[in-house]
């Protein structure tokens, strides 16, 4: 089984990704990760692609389409993927497919979070990391309190993008970008659409329903 996820900034995407990864025992995919581990490991293409953000320029499609061919041709991961956010527009998508059936695998269904854009906001905007312990709370739907967080107060700091004008320019990008490529899989009858106006474990098992109505 390979998944696809998708939703806007503050949907909750990697926290229904890992419960995935938990449940189904897949392996999670985002490009953003697997961008920084070649940088990490200082190979020739994370060479290449250092000095690309250095400069101020978007990586190339070419450079994530062989880094998503890699993962492909990884036998381990053989149909138990999940893509987080990926493909970001049409023309990855469509490699993706080709990429997809050379190497014998298929997409089982594309998830889709739904989400308000005044919840969002709140999400991203609200959301408040402890410096000392890492934990993340947030002001409107997760309070830090002395119960749940014993570092205190004076370490809770806020992110200085998870602001409105970044927020909403990151939400233009996603519609501009991504909704052409939610039509696309429509298209294809591979999408469910997911609410993700709900809590966490309510869209949690939301998903799960749509997951085991595909194998049986």
């Amino acid at each position: 089984m390979n998944l696809v996820i998708f939703g806007p900034p503050g949907a909750g995407k990697g926290t229904q990704s890992d419960n995935l990864v938990k449940e189904f025992n897949l392996v999670k995919i985002s490009t953003g990760e697997l961008l920084r581990n070649e940088i990490k490991n200082k190979t020739p293409l994370g060479v290449k692609i250092q000095t690309i953000i250095d400069e101020g320029s978007f990586v190339s499609d070419n450079i994530i389409n062989n880094l998503i061919q890699n993962v492909l041709t990884n036998k381990n991961y053989l149909n138990r993927l999940i893509f987080d956010g990926y493909p970001r527009n049409i023309n990855q998508a469509k490699n993706f497919d080709l990429l997809l059936k050379k190497n014998n695998q298929k997409i089982s269904c594309v998830l889709c979070l739904n989400v308000k854009e005044e919840i969002i906001v709140k999400r991203i905007s609200g959301r408040q990391i402890c410096s000392k312990c890492g934990s993340i709370f947030n002001k409107f739907f997760n309070k830090a309190t002395e119960k749940n967080h014993l570092c205190g107060s004076s370490y809770l700091v806020s992110r200085s993008d998870d602001n409105k004008k970044t927020i909403s320019r990151r939400l233009t990008t996603y519609d501009k970008e991504t909704f052409p490529i939610i039509k696309y899989y429509g298209d294809q009858n591979l999408l469910k659409e997911v609410d993700g106006n709900q809590e966490i474990d309510q869209i949690t098992e939301e998903i799960r329903q749509i997951i085991d109505s595909l194998e049986t």
